[in-house]
């Protein structure tokens, strides 16, 4: 079965002095104001493409991480993965690294990290973002 996810934004105004609002349709989670200068400087408060993009890659890979392991008899206790996407003004999105904090109870280091690439290259957020490098550090807790 296919599911669309759908999520809007509404912008008002030029890029750099405008902003929007962008909504998570489909689930109604929530609403955020985006803005050029949250996107290109960074700001408190306000988020932007390149940190909802970390959002979607990091809950995939904890997904298709946690799916691997638990198919081969090893469910993991405990997975913490952070994205961080970055954005550089006049290129675009340039990777995203992903870093891993994993309590799984008897694995050994490399099978460990076989795991945790093949996730990385196997997720579906990281198939999307096949134009960029994706990057990994996974440590065991």
């Amino acid at each position: 079965m296919a599911v669309t996810s759908e999520a809007k934004t509404q912008w008002a105004g030029s890029l750099v002095e405008g902003s929007g609002n962008t909504s998570l349709v489909s689930s109604g989670a929530g609403s955020f104001e985006v803005t050029w200068a949250a996107r290109s400087e960074g700001q408190t408060g306000i988020t932007n493409p390149e940190e909802l993009l970390g959002a979607a890659h990091s809950a995939c890979y904890s997904m298709a991480l946690s799916h691997a392991l638990s198919g081969a008899g090893m469910p993991p206790e405990k997975l913490e993965v952070t994205a961080a996407v970055t954005f550089v003004p006049g290129e675009g999105v340039t990777g995203s690294h992903l870093l891993l904090l994993a309590t799984i109870p008897g694995i050994d280091e490399a099978t460990f990290q076989r795991f945790a690439e093949e996730a990385k290259a196997n997720c579906p957020i990281s198939k999307a973002l096949a134009g960029v490098p994706i990057t990994l550090e996974a440590s065991l807790a």
